[in-house]
């Protein structure tokens, strides 16, 4: 009897477990090299509970701050990445900084790079959400842009940031 008890305790568990990873949505962009750059690298969407965090990482960048962007477009297949379109807006507000009004829900702002040639960005919003029925929120069906320059936060409509050298299509797993 004590082995049944135990038993129906773990698989009482592991469904508990597997329904809680059931919850969580992940997405993800491979970044390919845009305009002549040697950019490679991932940013992963993952939805639990409500809440998307973003994790960037990347490769192969000059020393500095770098734009990054939510594009509208899921298509990188021009050289320098104009096919991704221009920012995704679908609340219609000026361009700005991450998380200040106004700004693009595909604001996402300036990625340090260090002397290595490499970066890592990190955001958390419930203002996106992976494969959702809501279009102002759904990430999935977009394109990660990485620019040569940073994000100045306040020239429109895209923050004056220089080339695109860097493109993801945004697709989930």
């Amino acid at each position: 009897m004590k082995t049944l008890n135990k038993i129906g305790i773990l698989l009482l568990t592991v469904a508990t477990l597997g329904a809680c990873d059931s919850d969580t949505k992940i997405a993800k962009a491979t970044i390919e090299a845009k305009s002549g750059s040697n950019v490679s690298g991932t940013v992963t969407f993952t939805e639990s509970n409500g809440t998307v965090k973003m994790k960037a990482k990347l490769a192969g960048l000059s020393a500095g701050n770098h734009a990054i962007h939510i594009h509208a477009i899921d298509d990188c297949s021009a050289p320098d990445g104009k096919s991704a379109g221009g920012h995704w807006n679908p609340t219609d507000k000026n361009h700005g900084k991450w998380m200040k009004e106004p700004f693009h829900i595909g604001d996402i702002g300036n990625l340090v790079v260090g002397a290595d040639g490499k970066g890592i960005i990190e955001r958390e919003t419930n203002l996106w959400s992976v494969g959702g029925k809501d279009a102002n929120k759904n990430v999935v069906g977009h394109a990660i842009i990485i620019h040569e320059g940073p994000d100045d936060f306040s020239s429109q409509p895209s923050g004056a940031a220089g080339p695109r050298i860097g493109c993801g299509e945004i697709i989930r797993k």
